[in-house]
Formats: C-alpha cells, structure tokens, sequence
C-alpha cells in the first residue's frame, strides 16, 4: 500500500514582557510629615540576568565579536539552454547538442571560530556546493577557506583558514537553556557586516516540522533577537558571552521569530566532520503520521475493509521505504509505533529523536501494533542516504 490517506502534514526520517512596582517607606511617627511613595521600574528579565547591567550587550561584542566572521561563498552551475528545446528552433539548428549555459551562484553568510588554528563553524547551506569560500574577519583580513566537512541533515559546517592565534568563542550549554535567557546575536544580515541584535530565547525544543523543516534533525531554540538573511551561521550568545547555538533559519513573512542550531548538537556534528569529514545518521525508511481520534477515525471510515485502526494513541506508519531497514524487518504501511526501546512514543518527533540518538546496526526494539495485535520488531538502523540537489 504506497499511501493509505491524504493526510496535511506528514513526515519522512530517513528520506528522511516588563511591569511597574511600588515601595513604601514606613512612617517612624504620627509627628513626621507623610512620606510620599516612590515609583520603582524591576528590572526587565534581560537585565537581570546579566547582573542589571544595561549596557551588558556591549560588553559582550567587545568581548568575543572579532571571533564572528563573514563567510562569501560562489558555485558555477550548468544548464541547458531553454531555448533549445523549442521545435522552433530545432527546425534551424536541428538536433546538434547546443552549449550549455554557466552561471554563477553568489551568497554570504556568517560564521564563527572555534579553534585557534581557524577552524570555524557555519551552516552547511552557506557553503553548500561552493567553489569558492572567502572568510573575511572583523579586523578586515580575508582568507581562503576550505570547507572540511558539510552535514546538510543538521544543517552544520565546519570550515578551515590558514591562520593561526584567532580569537575563539567559549562554549555554553544549550541543554541548559531556559525561555526568557537574555541573548545576543552577531552575523552579518543582508551584507551588513558586524550587526548585533539581542532578545531572549523564546522557546526550546521546536522541532524541525514545527518551523517547516521537516528534512532536519535538530530541536531548534526559538529566539526573539532579529534574524536575516545573512545571519545563518552566526552565533547566538548568552550573556556571558557564550556561543549557546548556531543561528540558522526564519519563517518568512514572520517578525520575531529566528531560530538556531542548539550548540550542543553542533559541537557534537562539528566533531564528526572535523575527523571524518562527514556525519552518518541512522535511518529507517519510513513515512509516519502522529496518530489521533479524529485521524483514527477517519481511517476506519475509509479503508475499514483493509485495516483496522483500535488505537489513536501511536505513529501510524503511512509508507515504508523499499529496500529499507523497515521494510527488512517487516514494517508495513499501517503499522502503529507505541514505544521504542521499551519508550513510549506518542507522536513524530518522539520517534525522529529516538532514532538520531541510536547507533547504526544496533537493532531498536519497537512495540507495534497491527490489525489490533501487539507484536515486537527489531529494526537495525542503516546509513542515512542524503540527497544533494545539484
């Protein structure tokens, strides 16, 4: 069964605010004239988690900003004349191959280094396909860069310049965040190089389909601070100064809403490229759907002559990959996922998680239910086959 139902929203792994207060001063004795109450301002949240200091942003960029840089990539791409495949113009020039037409693709982006030695984190989408890649740091020197490794899965980058004695950025931890953090985001938005925004940290935990990525692997940290075109690959920062994620991506047509790489992951993937030069993520091969009473019931109503739904708690299985590890160990469309390693899943992203974590050939022992029947299946994650657009 290639597709059970039309669903809205499914998704492949693996083809994958500040308030006034008031204080009063008590009166010592009738005699004393009435003490009139003093407005007081509390501090907004941003302030006070950087020891009240107003002015703690500057601080900041004077600290650790010469180690964010601007990245400017080029790649030449080829195509095939339109023109040519016209019968029009067949009829004079027949079917001889025509010359195909080169062009070239510019972008910039952000990035900043983590080694001495200038080796520099950034997105994979900043450098993807280049050919050429130009570091330019905040002092105004220019490098050649050479792209180590790429993982367009979690979107990371790791780039290395022929420089020694850089200045680097500290490392936080990002599974430490908690909404309203103040931060601080430095990159280089529409071409406007060193521009500093602040905020705080939104939200945690947005996974990739929740912001319409739903080919990532990453939980993404929602921030306030403004985000551009250009800023990928820049650092979002605490208030220490702390690189605690990677900025990476914006909802068009949407305000106050960027999101970033949590650092930790980065770090982890930036590892991986910097010693192999590139990243295996386990794969499984199936398309999946979060399972509800309406969708459960809607199920039922439609395809009750070829499978029956008594559940609407689970992910329901909608395609299996052929020739995939799911499709090996006997998953099949309509199949229910309730828990994994002895887990409970009860919707996408609870299975995508449990996945990115396993280890390829290990098995991963899944609690299915089919048809009303509860069996057990192990599945041996594979090798995640990424698809390059050319």
């Amino acid at each position: 069964m290639a597709m059970l139902f039309n669903v809205s929203f499914v998704v492949y792994l693996g083809g994958c605010s500040l308030l006034p207060g008031k204080s009063f001063e008590r009166q010592n004795n009738d005699s004393q004239p009435p003490v009139i109450p003093q407005n007081t301002i509390a501090p907004a949240p941003i302030f006070s988690s950087s020891g009240g200091d107003p002015n703690f942003v500057v601080g900041v960029v004077q600290k650790v900003g010469s180690a964010v840089v601007r990245i400017d990539s080029s790649r030449t791409v080829t195509s095939q004349p339109e023109e040519f495949e016209d019968p029009f113009f067949r009829r004079f020039f027949g079917d001889t191959p025509s010359q195909p037409r080169q062009r070239v693709e510019r972008g910039s982006g952000s990035g900043f280094i983590i080694n001495s030695t200038g080796q520099i984190l950034t997105n994979s989408h900043v450098v993807d396909g280049a050919d050429d890649v130009t570091v330019t740091l905040k002092d105004g020197r220019t490098f050649n860069g050479k792209v180590l490794g790429e993982d367009p899965v979690t979107d990371v980058a790791v780039i290395k310049i022929d420089a020694n004695n850089l200045p680097t950025l500290g490392i936080g931890n990002s599974d430490a965040l908690q909404p309203g953090e103040a931060v601080i985001a430095i990159g280089n938005p529409l071409g406007l190089n060193n521009t500093v925004t602040s905020g705080i940290i939104s939200a945690t935990g947005r996974s990739s389909s929740d912001i319409g990525a739903s080919d990532k692997r990453v939980d993404y940290i929602q921030t306030d601070a403004a985000i551009n075109p250009g800023n990928s690959g820049g650092p979002l920062l605490n208030v220490r100064g702390q690189v605690i994620g990677m900025n990476t991506a914006i909802i068009r047509g949407a305000q106050g809403l960027g999101f970033a790489i949590p650092i930790n992951t980065a770090q982890r993937i930036a590892q991986q490229l910097i010693t192999s030069g590139k990243v295996d993520h386990p794969y499984l091969g199936v398309q999946m759907v979060t399972l509800t009473p309406e969708l459960r019931e809607r199920i039922n109503s439609r395809l009750g002559d070829r499978i029956t739904l008594n559940t609407d708690k689970g992910v329901l299985l909608v395609n299996i990959v052929p020739r995939s590890p799911a499709a090996a160990a006997g998953l099949k469309s309509g199949d229910v996922i309730r828990s994994i390693n002895n887990r409970p899943v009860d919707k996408i992203e609870d299975v995508q998680r449990l996945v990115e974590n396993s280890k390829i050939g290990e098995p991963l022992q899944m609690q299915v239910v089919r048809n009303g029947q509860v069996s057990q299946v192990a599945v041996t994650p594979a090798p995640l086959p990424v698809r390059r657009e050319s």
